[in-house]
């Protein structure tokens, strides 16, 4: 007879508590997944989040309460935790899992690690982590009502880079800076009129950004761009159109951030820089506006003169909710512009402020900015709430959908605990339910890609780009860390000679970074050896020089790996069995990069047989994107 001790298995039990298991994040999926594992029996858990507490949290993260506010999230759902099961032994670090001092070893110590993050950059590492010491992955995510929980075993399942994922959103920076078409486009030039930057101190869209109240790019301005092919102009003429405007402002052709505080801030001189002068700078490039409906400038006192008292007054419903007035956004933008400029004085000199959707100033500059370019460009202007949810990025988090995750990621572990990997599966949630009539699907685990370039024997890519205009640090950022997901890179060139072109030890190759890859007699077919040693990973990287790269393209990656996805299945049991949700085909999401969300790491769809039978059964979509690096949005 079977001995049970609760609802479990006596000897499941006691692995259950005995085990280590790591938990990466605890935010939206982490707080219902650490209660989950404590009320299940797991004795000996770590938990790890960089992130504190925030106001907007508390609807769905239900181990914190508003009096933890601004404490370590890690550290306070280990305290909360710790009140349904008392005698669990809990680990808490507030860190970034990325942070060196947890290596293979570290992970080598637990038995499972469970993911329940929300940005790309951290899970590529996790999955490198457990690759590298052999640890089966929990990997788990959600996009509203969508949800996915996969498990990923070295040698066994596909990596979680195996598949591609959906590329970031970016937009010109000429669109940005002259032809803005969509709200996004004022959205985007707004935050980064602010200040919009990832970590590291990189700008995310390398766009436009002379910034008014954060730190200074001195390769970009949000003023118009005489660069753009499509604006072929006159200088003199158009300098001699824009001379009555300058007089204005008092305007030279200066960095926004440095004409900005040599007028001390003042509100109505910027608005009149932005939204007047700059606009009518625009209307000198006649070719821009020959297919297009010319920007219509603005000006503070003719708007004042104008102005309708009710414009100022609140609206019906919601405020955050409620569309105003132009002049309503005049006076906004002025407000915030004071407030901001308050908040720079009491820091000091040299301070620098950060946009942030979750400070009221910063967010009132940015909807009021938006909003006055919006009208500038004959688009409909948008409330405050919209506005916050695409500067932020912001899929809706739903506490359900949360739980729901959290719960299979536990089923998923106690199959692996029990030695029955192969009954593990991808378990998709969707909205809709399926022709079974079915929101939970299971799917059967792929098996590893051959062209992945994270879990292959031998992870191989081909670069190509222009090693004469590429430089050794753009390399080392937007390639190796950036795009192959690398934390600490070492470069070594295979020319017979060992030459090292990057070293993870501060200062030792800095002299290179300014330098072109063709100074290292890089050229066609020349081939690099990547090692990142905390990562224990390695890539190697064929160099294919070419001159013919496309506008705006600084490089590609070309072949099998890793941007091809796998050929569809080529006989008809397997396109059955995929109908009947037994496997999937992935197709990259059309939706933008470095949206914070909790979780999933793709979009996957399945045949179109089963959506014209029950349009209801929409696709098996779910979505696995990143923070920012991500990239940043909703705190989950």
């Amino acid at each position: 007879m079977v001995q049970l001790v609760g609802s479990l298995r006596k000897e499941l039990a006691d692995s259950l508590s005995s085990c280590r298991v790591l938990v990466v994040g605890a935010g939206g999926i982490g707080c219902e997944l650490l209660k989950n594992l404590v009320l299940t029996g797991f004795k000996n858990i770590e938990v790890i989040d960089l992130d504190t507490i925030d106001v907007s949290n508390l609807n769905r993260q239900f181990l914190f309460q508003k009096k933890h506010v601004g404490k370590s999230k890690a550290q306070v759902a280990k305290e909360s935790a710790l009140q349904f099961c008392p005698t669990a032994n809990i680990t808490a670090y507030h860190d970034s899992i990325m942070n060196p001092d947890y290596n293979v070893e570290f992970f080598r110590n637990f038995m499972l690690v469970m993911n329940a993050l929300d940005n790309r950059a951290a899970r590529n590492h996790v999955n490198r982590m457990c690759l590298a010491a052999d640890i089966p992955l929990i990997e788990s995510g959600t996009a509203g009502y969508l949800g996915q929980v996969t498990v990923i075993k070295k040698g066994l399942t596909e990596c979680y880079e195996c598949q591609p994922k959906p590329s970031q959103k970016t937009f010109p920076g000429c669109t940005i800076r002259n032809t803005p078409s969509e709200p996004i486009h004022c959205i985007v030039w707004a935050k980064y009129l602010f200040n919009w930057l990832c970590s590291r101190g990189h700008c995310v869209l390398y766009l436009c950004g002379s910034q008014l109240f954060g730190e200074e790019d001195a390769d970009q301005e949000v003023s118009p761009d005489t660069a753009d092919p499509e604006a072929a102009w006159n200088p003199e003429e158009a300098a001699a159109r824009a001379t009555a405007s300058e007089k204005d402002g008092d305007i030279k052709r200066v960095s926004t951030k440095e004409w900005a505080r040599s007028t001390g801030y003042d509100s109505i001189k910027l608005f009149n820089k932005l939204f007047k002068d700059d606009i009518m700078y625009l209307l000198t490039m006649d070719k821009l506006w020959k297919k297009r409906k010319a920007p219509l400038p603005l000006d503070w006192q003719q708007l004042e003169n104008h102005a309708r008292p009710q414009e100022d007054s609140p609206g019906s419903g919601l405020k955050d909710q409620q569309v105003l007035g132009i002049w309503g956004y005049c006076k906004l933008f002025q407000h915030s512009v004071e407030t901001l400029r308050s908040q720079l004085e009491q820091k000091g000199d040299g301070a620098e402020l950060v946009w942030d959707k979750d400070d009221p100033p910063a967010m009132d500059f940015v909807t009021a900015a938006a909003n006055l370019r919006m009208h500038i460009f004959s688009m409909n202007m948008k409330s405050r709430f919209d506005i916050k949810s695409m500067a932020g990025n912001i899929i809706p988090a739903i506490a359900t959908t949360n739980a729901v995750i959290a719960g299979l990621i536990v089923l998923e572990g106690l199959k692996i605990l029990s030695g029955e990997l192969e009954s593990c599966r991808s378990i998709f949630l969707n909205k809709c339910p399926n022709l079974r009539k079915k929101l939970l699907v299971p799917c059967v685990l792929d098996p590893p890609s051959a062209n992945c370039y994270v879990c292959a024997s031998k992870p191989e890519v081909t670069v190509k780009l222009n090693v004469h205009k590429s430089m050794v640090v753009f390399l080392q950022d937007k390639i190796l860390k950036e795009r192959f997901g690398m934390v600490a890179p070492d470069v070594q060139i295979e020319d017979g000679k060992g030459t090292i072109l990057i070293s993870s030890e501060e200062g030792e190759t800095e002299a290179n970074n300014s330098k072109f890859l063709s100074d290292f007699g890089i050229r066609n077919g020349s081939r690099l050896q990547a090692d990142d040693f905390l990562q224990d990973y390695t890539l190697l990287i064929n160099v294919l020089h070419t001159e013919d790269l496309e506008k705006d393209v600084e490089f590609e990656v070309v072949g099998d790996a890793p941007d091809k996805a796998p050929p569809p299945p080529s006989n008809q049991e397997e396109t059955n069995s995929i109908t009947n949700g037994n496997k999937d085909s992935a197709q990259p999401s059309t939706s933008s990069k470095e949206m914070k969300t909790d979780g999933c790491f793709m979009w996957r769809q399945r045949k179109k047989k089963s959506v014209q039978e029950n349009p209801c059964t929409r696709p098996s979509v779910v979505l696995f994107l990143p923070k920012t690096d991500l990239c940043t949005g909703p705190n989950i």
